[in-house]
Order: structure tokens, then C-alpha cells, then sequence
């Protein structure tokens, strides 16, 4: 009897040693879609890996890597200079690593006239300059501004990409996700905002093009489209253990089609 609940211990520690969690925190433009599926593929190949994603904003994903909270740091954006030296002073060094290419989608609502607008309209219409569709060659009808909140690597990358890091208007909503903006635009005719690439083919909207050019793979990877950028995984130094092999898995030819499957643009 000893003998065995020896045997059943034993094998009940080797069970809990197999056993790996991994805490993924940050970017919901990477965490809302594509990391769980990801996870669910990674999970088939190797069952005794679990997942804990918690996408609420980049800003999250790089500060649970400065406070040890998570494995992996999901980021739309580069860690910001102050970022970077609050993690040193903890005794953190900050490794990107590049997941995939998106482009930020400016989203109006599908039954829209509105099909195109120039880098400068843009700024004006999330800076507050123009609030009307009429100044557009649209209808007459107070533009409504959907932004991500102020948390999301997405809200801070379209300041610096579309609005030369002007404020944005102070009638914007912020919204927590790119699916939130997207279901928002979709029910008001005088919507607009902006998603990765993932949601740009949600129900009920459109992207409209920039000087005439949409966020595609060929615009991305070619920087033609104005709002082009990458996305990141960041990791408290060179990644070991599950966390390197679920980094490894992302940036294979398996995980990169996962890549191209959801809506992003492969690496390579």
C-alpha cells in the first residue's frame, strides 16, 4: 500500500512538472484574435500546455513584463523610451520580437458615399478640425469619432502615423477594442474609426482608402499604405522554455499562416 501511494505521488509531481502555464498579457489587436488561435493550435500539438490571454491594451502587455506578471508582453507598438527605463530600474531588459505586419484600417460605416480621404482629411477629422460629412462631398451629418482608449498601442501609433501626435478630438469615444469600433461604426451612418487589418472585413463597414490606397499585404510590406506598422511580443530578455517555443511556433511557417489566416501580414 505504501509502495503504491508512493507510485501515486510520484506520478501525480511528474503530471504537475509536464503541466505549463503560459500568461500572455497586452495588444488586443494581437490578443482579441489571433494569439488564441495561436494558443489552440500550439495547444493540439503539445496538451499539456494551458493559456492565460488577457488583451487590454499594449500599455498592459509591456507593463506585466516590467512587473513579472506575464510571459509574453503582446504589443501593437514599440515600448516607449520611459517604458524601457522603468523596466531596467527593475532589473528587466525589454526584447521585442516582430509577430507580424498590420496596417491601421480607417473604418467608415458600409452604406457610406465616403470611399476616400487624404492623409490630411484624416488628421483633421480624429484632430476635431472637421466635424461635419459635408465638408467631405458626404451628407450633411455630425461625423462621430471612434478611437481605442488611451491604453491601446493602437490609439498612440494612429497619433504618430495620422495626426502628427495631435490630440484627438474631444468628442471622440473610446472604445476598448477594435471589434467594439468596428460594431460601433457598423450602427451609425456618421461613424468613423480606425482597426488592424483582422476586422477591417467586419459586417456593416468598410475601410476607405488613403490617397487611394488600401492596407493590404502588398501596401504593407511595401510601406505604400501611410498607416503600416509591426507588432511585437515582448519578453524579459532572451525567451526560455514554453515561452521561447510558443514564440518559435508563432514566427514558423505554421504559425504565419495562422498570421495571414486572421487578417496580418506574414513576416515573410
Amino acid at each position: 500500500m505504501k509502495k503504491l501511494l508512493i507510485l501515486a505521488l510520484a506520478s501525480l509531481a511528474a503530471t504537475s512538472l509536464q503541466a505549463q502555464k503560459l500568461v500572455i498579457k497586452g495588444s488586443d489587436t494581437l490578443g482579441a484574435k489571433l494569439v488564441p488561435m495561436l494558443s489552440e493550435e500550439y495547444k493540439a500539438q503539445y496538451p499539456g500546455v494551458s493559456f492565460e490571454i488577457a488583451a487590454e491594451g499594449s500599455t498592459t502587455g509591456i507593463a506585466a513584463i516590467t512587473d513579472s506578471t506575464a510571459d509574453i508582453g503582446m504589443a501593437s507598438r514599440r515600448a516607449k523610451p520611459t517604458e524601457m527605463s522603468a523596466a531596467q530600474a527593475k532589473g528587466i531588459s525589454m526584447k521585442p520580437t516582430i509577430v507580424c505586419y498590420d496596417g491601421i484600417g480607417v473604418i467608415v460605416n458600409s452604406g457610406s458615399p465616403i470611399s476616400d480621404l487624404t492623409p490630411r482629411q484624416v488628421e483633421q477629422i480624429f484632430t476635431g478640425d472637421i466635424t461635419d460629412w459635408s465638408a467631405l462631398g458626404g451628407p450633411a451629418g455630425r461625423i462621430s469619432v471612434y478611437t481605442r482608449n488611451t491604453s491601446s498601442g493602437t490609439y498612440s501609433d494612429f497619433k504618430a502615423l495620422a495626426m502628427k501626435k495631435r490630440d484627438y478630438a474631444s468628442s471622440s469615444q473610446k472604445m476598448a477594442g477594435n471589434e467594439q469600433i468596428a460594431a460601433e461604426v457598423a450602427k451609425n451612418p456618421n461613424g468613423i474609426g480606425y482597426v488592424g487589418m483582422a476586422y477591417i472585413s467586419d459586417p456593416g463597414i468598410k475601410a476607405v482608402g488613403i490617397n487611394g490606397s488600401h492596407p493590404s499585404k502588398e501596401t504593407v510590406l511595401s510601406k505604400a499604405y501611410p498607416y503600416a506598422r509591426p507588432t511585437f511580443y515582448y519578453t524579459n530578455g532572451e525567451p526560455v522554455g514554453e515561452a521561447a517555443k510558443f514564440i518559435e511556433f508563432t514566427l514558423s511557417d505554421e504559425g504565419q499562416k495562422i498570421v495571414e489566416k486572421v487578417g496580418f501580414v506574414a513576416i515573410r
